[in-house]
């Protein structure tokens, strides 16, 4: 592991334990799902500044998704969503983009791993498609 990927991964750590609360729980979850749809997938920390601590990023050959909290959402962004295959309709959020395509993830829902790791490989096969 690259020493900004253990930072970045320490920095996960810290949030979840900040967070102490379901999001934490399904930011964890969502969190090893996505790395075991691929082993290679990169944790980085992204857009830290004075009004926001940073965002989990996960990463291979270029962004995946994003991992960010909400008071009633744990959100899974992807980057290139819109050109994505979603036949479980995972994304039920920023449908009108252009590019991105979002999972909101509420206290009680059930995440469909099977899908969820589909779609990361699907991201993570485009990704390289175009490198």
């Amino acid at each position: 592991m690259a020493k900004s990927e253990t930072n970045a991964s320490q920095l996960i750590d810290k949030r979840l334990g900040e967070l102490a609360d379901w999001r934490a729980d399904t930011l964890s979850k969502v969190r090893g799902i996505i790395k075991d749809a691929d082993p290679e997938i990169v944790e980085e920390w992204k857009w830290a500044k004075a009004t926001s601590p940073g965002t989990p990023v996960w990463s291979h050959s270029g962004g995946i998704c994003t991992g960010e909290t909400y008071k009633n959402v744990v959100k899974l962004t992807f980057f290139k969503g819109a050109a994505l295959d979603d036949p479980s309709g995972l994304f039920n959020s920023s449908l009108e983009g252009k590019v991105r395509r979002a999972i909101d993830i509420k206290e009680n829902d059930e995440i469909d791993e099977d899908a969820l790791k589909n779609l990361i490989r699907e991201a993570v096969a485009l990704n390289l498609e175009r490198k």
